[in-house]
């Protein structure tokens, strides 16, 4: 018994010494893979000369270089941050731990260290995160009236994973009403989830296979990056746009155009990429751009011809602020070139100012995909008190046609007038549009060198004074030293922020944490 018991105790330490050395190997190879990774992203590529419709009018001196292609720009850095691996998370989990970029690790700094007027007056000003903070008083007083606090027993049960047929009957009446659908769209065709962060891994994941690829033009929302990636494995395939107007078709810069889309699919599949679909922000983050409804029929028809779907993202389409321009949602045209393949995303995280309540749905004519998102709805599901309020909103049309919706794009075109006559002063240039929250400037003439690099440390410089903005790189910018600046906060704030430009701005660029 005795010997048996010590041959036991030594199979234990054989299998522990074992483990402990698989352990070890897999961090020293995890450490060597940081390593490379470190030393290539400390190599980029430079970026690329620009000639550009801002205001005002930049020097002609300026030069950049091109790097050779999107995929040389770093859309998720760590930074001067070194990777640890843990021996405890699978491959997997040890990649969604250390997948932090530039957008979360300045999101989750500005958490840390919130400004607050009367108790925390040195925290830092949030000008980065894409959220409309100028319209509390008027949600406040609308989700504290009496009809919002109904509680039936169905909401505190579990729903169907689409959504409540309640909410899902609103959102068809509302997205009928308010894209202009020729005909009214059906709520079997519609499912909630909660916000569209979770809608865009679903798709990724009900659409394609590990490994396939998305189309996707750049510079775009980052955190697609990850939503698409990070549980799916599916990846995204830059369509890269440039600031410059150069001699060909284009008449704007950051232009997407057919022959652009054409030629990064024949990019695609030169590298073995199995291209399923392509993803269009229409109003356009971080550019702020409409496209028109000629330009979205040529892509939805581009896609058709290739058999792709398209996730066409209009989270902005009650954020266009300017009367002169008219959004089109494709929801109002007269037939889409492929409804079965075409699936429109929408939330109120950004036209209601509730960034914090979770709530997008996307609407498609593809029975497969509905069904196939019923099934993931259980791990995306909105609360039923939540769906309830929504359901209420959606349905107040005398609130939001008098009320919200004319006074949130009045100020809307009050704080971004604002902003963009201080970025005048200070001689910036940036894209002048008329959607969306942010502006996206062009801050390159501060960069010592124009290099993602000296990109990163101005966007650290301005984090260490207290501003925290968005760099061009976490969007996948292909020239560097573009930043999305937010206007959509209160005024006092705004002022607090810009007021380090003036001061610090000409001495950024030679700072360094």
């Amino acid at each position: 018994m005795q010997q048996e018991a010590q041959a036991e105790e030594r199979r234990e330490q054989q299998e522990e010494r074992r483990a402990k050395q698989e352990r070890d190997h897999e961090f020293r190879l995890m450490s060597m893979l940081t390593k490379v990774l470190s030393s290539s992203r400390g190599t980029e590529d430079q970026s690329a000369s620009t000639s550009r419709e801002t205001l005002p009018v930049p020097s002609t001196s300026q030069t950049y270089l091109l790097p050779n292609s999107a995929k040389a720009v770093p859309s998720m850095l760590w930074g001067d941050q070194t990777a640890q691996y843990s021996p405890y998370l699978s491959r997997r989990g040890n990649s969604m731990r250390l997948h932090q970029g530039v957008l979360q690790e300045g999101y989750n700094q500005y958490h840390a260290n919130v400004h607050d007027e009367n108790s925390n007056p040195h925290g830092i000003i949030n000008l980065g995160t894409s959220e409309n903070k100028l319209c509390f008083d008027l949600l406040q007083k609308r989700l504290m009236r009496p009809d919002m606090l109904q509680i039936e027993p169905a909401i505190l049960q579990y729903p169907d994973w689409k959504g409540h047929s309640f909410l899902r009957e609103e959102v068809a009446k509302f997205l009928s009403d308010y894209c202009h659908s020729p005909k009214p769209l059906k709520p079997k065709n519609v499912v909630v989830m909660n916000g569209c962060g979770s809608l865009f891994s679903a798709l990724a994941a009900t659409l394609c296979d590990p490994e396939d690829a998305i189309l996707i033009p750049s510079p775009f929302y980052g955190v697609i990056t990850e939503d698409v990636d990070l549980y799916s494995s599916v990846k995204l395939h830059h369509v890269p746009l440039y600031s410059q107007v150069p001699t060909g078709s284009d008449v704007r810069p950051f232009q997407l155009t057919v022959e652009k889309l054409e030629n990064s699919l024949k990019e695609a599949k030169k590298e073995g990429l199995n291209i399923k679909a392509l993803i269009l922000l229409n109003p356009h983050n971080p550019l702020g751009e409409v496209y028109s409804s000629e330009e979205m029929i040529s892509f939805l028809e581009f896609a058709k011809m290739h058999k792709l779907h398209v996730l066409v993202d209009e989270i902005y389409m009650l954020s266009v602020f300017n009367k002169t321009d008219t959004f089109r949602s494709v929801l109002s045209l007269d037939g889409l070139p492929d409804p079965q393949r075409t699936h429109i995303m929408w939330g109120v995280s950004k036209d209601f100012a509730m960034s914090g309540m979770r709530v997008g749905m996307v609407y498609s004519e593809n029975r497969d995909l509905v069904q196939a998102l019923d099934q993931l709805g259980c791990f995306h599901g909105v609360p039923g008190p939540t769906q309830y309020q929504m359901a209420q909103l959606l349905r107040d049309r005398d609130w939001l046609n008098s009320e919200f919706l004319p006074e949130n794009r009045q100020r809307l075109r009050e704080a971004h007038s604002f902003m963009t006559e201080e970025l005048k002063k200070l001689d910036i240039p940036f894209l002048h549009r008329s959607a969306g929250f942010f502006i996206w400037a062009d801050l390159s003439k501060y960069l010592s060198e124009k290099t993602f690099a000296e990109e990163l440390s101005l966007w650290r410089c301005f984090l260490k004074h207290k501003v925290l903005l968005s760099c061009g790189q976490a969007f996948s910018c292909v020239s560097p030293g573009w930043f999305r600046i937010i206007f959509t906060d209160q005024l006092h704030k705004l002022k607090l922020g810009l007021s380090i430009f003036p001061a610090k701005l000409a001495t950024l660029c030679y700072c360094y944490i």
